[in-house]
């Protein structure tokens, strides 16, 4: 019988939580490793929720097994995963766990606390973090300094992307191990409450989900949404992430064309049914990854249209329409074909979701995390 494992879990911002795709990847690792038998504590940012505290939920000790710790945050942008990270990493480093897996590159700056106190350190790069346009300065310095550290003290590096794992070989000489994320098979849901909501139907509608942030591209999506001919609306659903400026900034951009909606940050039955009913989801994205929000809208069996950024085709090979980065008029081509083309739509959507179900296994992903864990002890 294989040993059972005392695992901690640190650099999400708390669990249960969507409020970004590490939470959703820690949730579903830890929440599968107790099913298996092992023991799993996540350290919780304390704080308020990344898209306003009116999201805040109770605070939990425990959740589906799973120990919640929530260490003292300083919640301000630059500061709370360092802060949080380091109080954590302190206690990790007296506590009894055989294995701590560090998730991002900010809170991996303090991977060498543990580490030098004898303990198992992987570290997952769920992106490479400082590129992204809302650090800049000290904290985009931080980010690549938590990048150093893992290259050279983790036991383990996980990486999401082919594109990642090469830059890790050729900027640090460091082998890493190529793990994607999963997918789970979701309810397709009618359109019940986003109907009375925001007065949408099945299929009247091309959705963006993710966080309002700049390197997602949703100033070159308005734009050439702009200029498509069609009665479906464009629904941007997300919350924002630091960057309230950009929301700002993207919401002047699309004040002139009545047919773009802003839902903010959603969750629950309103998610699911924005996923159901969608008639393209587009992910235009500069940087990702790698992006769990495409794997779920193919779950849900949408036809979606995607940036040729290598994190994003990877994922979906020849399943989805793909235009050129950043390119405004090829995106808006892509659009107007689609929303002329209600048979192509049906045709990807008819094999979105067994082929992303099959390719993302997230019982996969437990298990070859698991074999890295228990590597070498």
């Amino acid at each position: 019988m294989k040993k059972k494992l005392k695992v901690a879990m640190i650099g999400h911002k708390r669990i249960p939580s969507r409020e970004g795709g590490v939470e959703i990847v820690v949730e579903e690792l830890s929440t599968r490793m107790i099913d298996l038998g092992h023991q799993v504590t996540c350290y919780n940012r304390k704080g308020h929720h990344v898209s306003g505290s009116e999201f805040d939920t109770t605070t939990l000790s425990e959740y589906k097994g799973v120990q919640l710790k929530n260490v003292w945050t300083l919640d301000k942008k630059g500061l709370a995963a360092l802060t949080s990270s380091f109080n954590a990493s302190l206690k990790v480093a007296f506590g009894k766990y055989d294995v701590v897996h560090f998730h991002a590159e900010g809170p991996c700056a303090m991977l060498w606390i543990p580490k030098l106190f004898g303990k198992r350190c992987i570290a997952t790069i769920h992106g490479l973090d400082w590129q992204r346009a809302k650090w800049s300065g000290f904290a985009s310095k931080y980010i690549q300094f938590g990048e150093k550290i893992a290259a050279k003290y983790a036991d383990e590096i996980i990486v999401l992307s082919k594109n990642v794992q090469k830059y890790f070989q050729t900027t640090h000489q460091r082998t890493t191990r190529f793990i994607p994320n999963g997918v789970n098979r979701p309810i397709i849901r009618e359109a019940k409450e986003i109907l009375d909501q925001y007065g949408l139907k099945k299929d009247s509608y091309i959705l963006y989900l993710g966080r309002i942030v700049p390197e997602k591209g949703l100033r070159y999506l308005i734009e050439a949404f702009k200029q498509v001919q069609t009665d479906k609306k464009l629904v941007i659903a997300g919350g924002s992430s630091d960057t309230q400026d950009f929301l700002d900034e993207i919401k002047e951009l699309a004040k002139q064309d009545q047919r773009i909606l802003f839902t903010g940050f959603v969750q629950g039955t309103i998610l699911d049914e924005l996923y159901s009913n969608a008639y393209i989801y587009t992910l235009p994205s500069d940087l990702e990854g790698m992006p769990l929000s495409l794997l779920e809208a193919m779950s849900y069996g949408n036809c979606c249209l995607t940036s040729d950024i290598s994190e994003c085709e990877e994922v979906v090979e020849e399943k989805a329409v793909i235009f050129k980065k950043s390119n405004v008029l090829d995106l808006k081509q892509k659009l107007q074909a689609l929303c002329d083309s209600p048979e192509v739509v049906k045709k990807y959507k008819a094999e979105a979701a067994d082929f992303i179900c099959k390719k993302y296994n997230w019982d996969d992903v437990v298990r070859k995390t698991l074999e890295l864990y228990s590597k070498g002890s």
